[in-house]
């Protein structure tokens, strides 16, 4: 199991607690790698139509997200194998599992000049009926306050390191009991509140949560006002697809707007370089990044 997001230990716990079910199996499908700059279409829109945002840049192909930002020498040669064409960096957020030495404005602009699209993610406070002990948690109190706050602090992480309006912001939401109504109440009104504020600012909302619990919650919420502009769920099938696999309607993300994370803790070797990393099939908004 991934300690990405939280430290191995906390999200040990989060998993437990939730009773989150890791799949394991299935044939790995191989997808070519290609870019676009499509906007999601509005067919499958989750959420309240803004006209201040740029056009998103779109992804597609495989990405991969390991715990710290590698160097760039080994961001040059993981790029050289042609295998990956993204990778997920963790810009802020109280939750933040591992420190980020590498990951500077000057970094994202090198891996960007070799070639690489980069996906920014952020730990924000996690659920109040998570067991484990995280920094920071969400209570029916300050979810609306602390979203927006967590939204905007998502933005100036992400803007510092030179990731500009137009960039897609995904929010890491790790596994909680969804069987807990208020619980899934606090934590969608956390999740609103971080997106308008991430929108307020011209970015995209994205969102990873896990296929049973996080993402489902947000999946199946009634109220479709101001979710998530793209999904990213990770569901363990080995499986690199966004479309066979996709647990939930599917009308829901369609148009470039899905994430799909299919392994976890991979050690791979590629240029000489060995890494443990989580692979994902990609197909929606990545960051955009100043020249």
């Amino acid at each position: 199991m991934s300690s990405h997001r939280m430290s191995k230990r906390r999200r040990y716990v989060a998993w437990s607690v939730a009773g989150a079910a890791v799949l394991v199996g299935g044939g790995l499908t191989a997808e070519a790698a290609t870019t676009s700059s499509s906007a999601p279409t509005a067919a499958s829109a989750t959420t309240s139509a803004s006209t201040s945002r740029p056009a998103p840049s779109v992804y597609t192909g495989r990405a991969f997200d390991t715990c710290t930002a590698p160097s760039l020498s080994a961001m040059k040669a993981w790029k050289a194998s042609k295998f990956y064409g993204a990778a997920a960096v963790y810009v802020g957020g109280k939750n933040r599992g591992c420190a980020q030495p590498q990951l500077t404005a000057s970094w994202v602009k090198s891996v960007t000049a070799s070639g690489w699209k980069l996906i920014p993610l952020y730990v924000g406070a996690q659920p109040p009926c998570q067991s484990s002990r995280n920094p920071e948690r969400i209570s029916s109190a300050n979810a609306a306050k602390l979203g927006a706050a967590n939204g905007a602090d998502a933005v100036a992480k992400a803007s510092k390191l030179g990731m500009k309006a137009g960039s897609a912001i995904y929010l890491d939401m790790e596994p909680y009991d969804i069987s807990n109504t208020s619980c899934v109440n606090s934590v969608l009104t956390y999740i609103r509140a971080w997106d308008r504020a991430v929108h307020a600012k011209g970015y995209w909302a994205g969102f990873y949560g896990f296929k049973s619990t996080s993402a489902a919650a947000v999946a199946n919420a009634k109220d479709r006002t101001d979710l998530p502009d793209a999904l990213w769920y990770a569901l363990y099938d080995k499986t690199n697809t966004t479309t066979s696999d996709f647990p939930y309607r599917p009308t829901l993300w369609t148009g470039h707007r899905r994430g799909h994370q299919y392994m976890v803790n991979s050690k791979e070797t590629r240029g000489g370089v060995t890494l443990t990393v989580d692979r994902s099939a990609w197909d929606a908004p990545v960051a955009v990044i100043a020249k």
